[in-house]
């Protein structure tokens, strides 16, 4: 049985959640808030289960995965249809390298931890928060805007979602939500819309998960 430890804002979870719906895989979740009682993640119960206190976690059949591009890699592995990482090595490689320039080099700056971080002790304001936070991931976008201008399809390399696709909607959700210009990058834009009318990508948005309310 498929565990995913999950918060519904959580862009990593959120990942995690697409690809899992992608593939049609039943899985219990379990809540961690990152807010709640100063932050569940960091209690030792959820710490023994993952030493860096991040979310998601995925337990399988006594097993545990951390982190959520290894997590998804993993899913393809066991469950390998429909393949996340489809297509021969160079294919795999730009879809990869894709994902990894959202999760390698957009999140780990704007993720809540650094925005805490840039608050308390740093002591800056809100608004100066914000606009650190839209200058990463506007200019972080605009690369990914250009990985995909040679490639003219409905999601990021093909006509069915893949890695690529998973990293760039959390992404997405979290750029319109600190209200960064997404105007330079009609392609992204036009993906976001796609996968926004995909059964799998639409049940695993924030708003939609249990623990939002």
């Amino acid at each position: 049985m498929l565990k995913l430890y999950s918060y519904f804002r959580s862009s990593a979870a959120y990942r995690v959640r697409i690809a899992l719906n992608l593939k049609g895989l039943a899985h219990d979740t379990e809540f961690v808030h990152l807010i709640k009682d100063g932050g569940q993640h960091t209690k030792p119960a959820y710490r023994a289960l993952n030493p860096q206190a991040l979310l998601p976690t995925l337990e399988h059949d006594g097993r545990t995965v951390t982190q959520s591009l290894a997590i998804i890699e993993y899913l393809d592995e066991i469950h390998p249809t429909p393949r996340l990482l489809p297509g021969d090595a160079e294919h795999r490689a730009k879809i990869r390298a894709f994902a990894l320039a959202i999760a390698c080099d957009i999140h780990p700056l704007n993720n809540l931890r650094v925005l805490t971080y840039l608050k308390s002790p740093l002591a800056h304001e809100q608004a100066a928060v914000d606009t650190w936070y839209r200058h990463w991931v506007e200019t972080g976008l605009a690369a990914c805007e250009a990985l995909l201008l040679a490639t003219p399809s409905k999601f990021c390399f093909g006509d069915q979602p893949t890695l690529a696709d998973a990293c760039l909607i959390p992404q997405m959700y979290n750029a319109r939500r600190f209200k960064a210009d997404l105007t330079a990058m009609p392609k992204l834009v036009a993906i976001d819309k796609a996968c926004s009318e995909h059964a799998a990508f639409a049940q695993a948005a924030p708003e939609a998960q249990p623990d939002a309310a």
